[in-house]
């Protein structure tokens, strides 16, 4: 077996696997809002002792082909992934989609309207700077989009780093991004039905990515499990790079009381802008069914 980054040894709390399996099903892309190709982060994944990869592109399955084809050539397994934006009580959730067939028609249309109000939302984006001073930001960010219909607050943050506007991007964001800032505007996704209802009828698992970043209430959280699970959903991210060593244990609670497989994804964007690199997460507990297991045959 590949031997493993000295950093993804389990956590003490918990019993490690008994053959420990360094999964990371949560990446970004330049198809999306990550910096870097396929190829470069199938490359980067395995030089980090990843077995099993999955390329999680937002809203958008067009690098699946290159990222299979990458993961062969570097002697990992793969899964087809995609993260799926969704509207959940006023707030943005997101689904992340694992094994799916990626010429699944309703999943296709479904991710192409998805993608359809992208730019309409930049543009407004890009008018709200301008009423505070910054110039120019639709077309500042589009040399840093990969894809044109996936432009995004991502991108444009990353406009205003290089043109000096804020250090760095957590700056960007609490000045100009979020809600109730000048370069924030709120865009209405697909539901959760419906994301969670493409990804199982094109044979897949749907799992709810990063819970501990919507910051809802007790009361919301079960209302998003109790319906994600009705309308079909499996998986729930229990360690990701933005939880803490806490909200790892409080999500493997959820998948247990939920009876929901656990996935584990670094939500790798870029060298520089990500909190953390491919493949070097904790391992999941051993008293959590990992979601691979649901997608044996589906693994490619």
């Amino acid at each position: 077996m590949t031997d493993l980054p000295s950093h993804t040894a389990a956590l003490p709390i918990e019993r490690p696997l008994q053959r420990p399996r360094n999964a990371d099903l949560h990446c970004h892309s330049v198809v999306s809002d990550g910096t870097l190709t396929p190829e470069a982060l199938a490359a980067r994944a395995k030089a980090n002792g990843v077995e099993l990869w999955a390329l999680t592109d937002h809203d958008e399955i067009g690098g699946q082909a290159r990222a299979l084809a990458a993961a062969h050539a570097h002697g990992m397994q793969y899964l087809t992934g995609v993260e799926i934006s969704v509207t959940f009580i006023g707030h943005t959730v997101h689904i992340v989609g694992l094994g799916f067939d990626v010429d699944n028609p309703a999943l296709v249309q479904g991710l192409r309207a998805t993608r359809g109000g992208r730019t309409q939302r930049a543009r407004e984006m890009a008018e709200g700077l301008a009423r505070v001073g910054i110039a120019g930001a639709f077309e500042g960010a589009l040399p840093f989009v990969g894809n044109p219909d996936l432009i995004s607050r991502t991108h444009f943050a990353r406009f205003l780093v290089e043109s000096g506007v804020c250090k760095d991007t957590p700056e960007v964001f609490r000045k100009y991004l979020t809600e109730g800032k000048p370069g924030f505007v709120e865009h209405r996704w697909a539901t959760l039905k419906d994301a969670v209802t493409w990804i199982t009828g094109a044979g897949g698992v749907a799992v709810v990515a990063h819970p501990a970043r919507y910051k809802f209430t007790p009361n919301e959280e079960y209302a998003l499990f109790t319906e994600f699970k009705g309308f079909g959903g499996q998986g729930v991210e229990v360690v990701t790079g933005s939880h803490s060593a806490a909200e790892y244990v409080s999500y493997a609670h959820t998948a247990r009381e939920f009876g929901l497989a656990a996935s584990r994804g670094s939500d790798f964007h870029s060298p520089t802008d990500s909190h953390t690199e491919l493949g070097t997460l904790p391992l999941l507990s051993s008293e959590l069914t990992p979601v691979w297991e649901l997608l044996q045959h589906r693994i490619q």
